[in-house]
């Protein structure tokens, strides 16, 4: 009996590492199956020229640090799109003062605006309107008006653009023509295709 308990334990230990062996093998297949896999980073998703968010019949006004109002937009409906930050308006109306306080009015069917409204496209109906000012003492720069179906105006440094015919009116004078650059710190304008014009002279000059 001694000796057949022998044998039989000879045999196990024979086949005993390759039982092992089996056993570790079967873990740790075991093992691999239960791990989760790692989650993978998925791609960033490509940006959509899609908005975020919507107002509707809305007014937004901004201040400076002393509390002057810099800016104010209003408009039926107004679309922000993330990847540009620019908002798109419908019948917007803008107004807006610079650092000596004067007044430029911008209005249209739609407009496309930076965030902080400096650049502006105007679309359908476009109206840009800097009021009269006076620059030196006793000296007054007329009202300016320029009218379009598309007006682009960057309000900080007061140029308005169009390649589209524009009217433009300065006091009494009205000029038109098919496309248009206008700086009014450097007090250039010009005119280019068929531009016509009227100047009505100065009473007294």
């Amino acid at each position: 009996m001694k000796r057949l308990a022998h044998q039989v334990w000879e045999r196990l230990s024979l086949y005993l590492p390759t039982l092992l062996m089996g056993v570790l093998a079967l873990g740790t297949y075991w093992l691999v199956r239960s791990t989760p896999a790692p989650v993978q980073s998925s791609p960033a998703a490509p940006v959509r020229h899609e908005p975020d968010y919507l107002m509707s019949k809305f007014a937004v006004k901004t201040y400076d640090s002393t509390g002057r109002l810099k800016s104010e937009v209003l408009g039926a409906q107004a679309r922000h799109f993330p990847d540009t930050d620019a908002l798109e308006i419908d019948n917007v109306r803008i107004r807006v003062f610079d650092e000596a306080g004067r007044l430029t009015l911008a209005t249209a069917s739609r407009a496309l605006t930076n965030s902080d409204t400096s650049e502006l496209q105007l679309f359908g109906d476009a109206r840009v309107v800097r009021e009269p000012v006076a620059v030196k003492a006793g000296v007054l720069q007329p009202r300016l008006e320029f009218r379009g179906e598309f007006l682009h105006a960057f309000m900080k440094t007061e140029r308005v653009l169009s390649s589209q015919p524009v009217q433009l009116t300065r006091g009494q004078d009205q000029f038109s023509a098919d496309a248009m650059s206008f700086d009014n710190l450097a007090q250039v304008m010009e005119l280019t295709g068929r531009v016509r014009g009227t100047l009505v002279p100065t009473p007294g000059k």
